[in-house]
């Protein structure tokens, strides 16, 4: 059983939230529920902006946090100039595990035909805890997490040696 922390990361839902409405979260509520189907625990979830310091301020809040195994972070990983995800949690990687993103992207090929290599999804290792980078559109998500929760025991293994 792994203990996972899911954070999104979209400025029209995070300003929806800010406004006083209830932003829907397709892709949290996805990865939230296939992890815990696959019997592990979510300890928390947030809602951020496509902000650099506030992703890179969440990783550090987290990565610190004895009750968080693996860190999954959808959205802010495309093309667009407000899609910082990767360059804010990419330089904080001590190890990156860049076979991820090599298997995401054959696993989405055969569902977006060559649109999949737009995808930066990538993971890595803080401190300890594996971090997750994924695309945020629900079928992005459930192709991760499907990638991530048949390994993610033994990458919590390999990481904690």
């Amino acid at each position: 059983m792994a203990r996972f922390y899911i954070v999104t990361v979209s400025t029209s839902r995070f300003r929806e939230r800010s406004a006083g409405g209830s932003p829907g979260d397709e892709s949290g509520d996805l990865a939230e529920a296939m992890a815990r189907e696959a019997g592990h625990v979510v300890v928390g979830r947030d809602l951020l902006p496509d902000d650099l310091h506030a992703i890179r301020r969440k990783v550090f809040e987290l990565v610190q946090r004895d009750d968080v195994d693996v860190i999954i972070f959808t959205g802010g990983t495309g093309l667009t100039k407000t899609d910082v995800t990767i360059e804010a949690v990419r330089p904080l990687f001590e190890k990156e595990i860049e076979g991820f993103g090599d298997v995401f992207r054959y696993y989405s090929i055969q569902e977006v035909g060559t649109a999949a290599f737009l995808t930066r999804s990538t993971a890595g290792v803080i401190s300890g805890k594996a971090v997750f980078l994924l695309p945020g559109s629900p079928n992005s998500v459930r192709t991760g997490m499907r990638i991530i929760l048949a390994e993610v025991p033994h990458v919590l293994y390999l990481i904690r040696q």
